[in-house]
């Protein structure tokens, strides 16, 4: 048992390990990419084996888990929807253009989630925050290079791909929000994950799944599964109920950060001045943007 002293200060240490964990699944999805295999099926197992984490998590806490209700199903097949749009959208950006672009590109998630609040009414809008789309806007030009009308480094499959990798999050954020109230997280995630599995399944991908179970770089699957669904998702929530909401949306930014990183280090990837201070400017009005709305 942990002391509630201890688990608040681990609290944002944890989130922060989680988003580490997701940068890294990131760079690995990029090299197993690089080696062939196909986006969906590197998204699979990371989907796949985060979904038998959230079972195993489910299993040992049961209690109070609302599986008996409908709405919770509901909106958990709806996140489930999003899980499966944004892995596999920010894999085959990744697929398509680099770790970095991807990365930074899902990290617009906020800007998408603040458009359907506008929409719905759930928020109002401020001129704080038409300024902070605005700049997220211009970085993502910077950071695409569009403005090279088709000479840029990074294809438009890529741009649109990883755009929808940050819509698909959003529509996973707002899913997880309206079923949290109905249940508990790991049974919210369990139905998530599995939906995301189904849809693959429904997809006829089994075949080259099942390649990779005898490929000698099965263990990298496992291990972007672990890292990227398994272990972080489960240390995100846990840390997140310790952590003030400003402070985790500070600390989210270790992602990109980490997965940008090991683009450049790893798989040799390079960014230009004007794509770094794009992504610069995206990074840091999206955190901002974060830390303001939740405070």
């Amino acid at each position: 048992m942990i002391s509630s002293d201890k688990t608040t200060a681990l609290g944002p240490v944890l989130v922060a390990f989680a988003a580490f964990c997701w940068g890294l699944s990131g760079g690995i999805a990029g090299f197993l990419m690089a080696q062939g295999w196909d986006a969906l099926v590197v998204s699979f197992y990371r989907g796949a084996i985060g979904l038998l984490f959230v079972l195993v998590w489910l299993l040992l806490r049961s209690h109070a888990s609302g599986l008996g209700g409908q709405r919770l199903w509901f909106w958990s097949v709806i996140a489930g929807l999003g899980v499966a749009g944004n892995f596999s959208f920010y894999f085959l950006s990744i697929s398509e253009g680099s770790v970095a672009v991807a990365a930074t590109l899902m990290y617009c998630a906020p800007i998408f989630v603040l458009l359907v609040s506008f929409t719905l009414k759930l928020e109002r809008p401020t001129p704080f925050k038409w300024v902070a789309i605005t700049l997220v806007m211009l970085g993502v030009v910077l950071l695409t290079e569009v403005y090279k009308l088709g000479s840029g480094s990074v294809t438009p499959l890529a741009v649109g791909a990883g755009l929808l990798s940050g819509l698909s999050y959003a529509l996973f954020i707002f899913g997880f929000k309206f079923a949290a109230p109905h249940g508990s997280p790991q049974a919210i995630l369990a139905i998530a994950f599995t939906v995301f599995v189904l849809l693959f399944v429904a997809l006829g991908g089994q075949g080259q799944a099942l390649a990779v179970l005898s490929a000698p770089n099965w263990l990298l699957f496992v291990l972007l599964g672990v890292l990227g669904a398994g272990l972080s998702f489960i240390l995100y929530i846990v840390g997140l109920k310790s952590t003030p909401p400003a402070l985790a949306a500070m600390v989210a930014m270790v992602e990109p950060v980490t997965a940008s990183l090991f683009g450049v280090v790893v798989l040799s990837e390079n960014l230009v001045a004007v794509q770094l201070f794009g992504m610069a400017l995206i990074l840091v009005t999206v955190t901002a943007l974060s830390v303001y709305s939740r405070t």
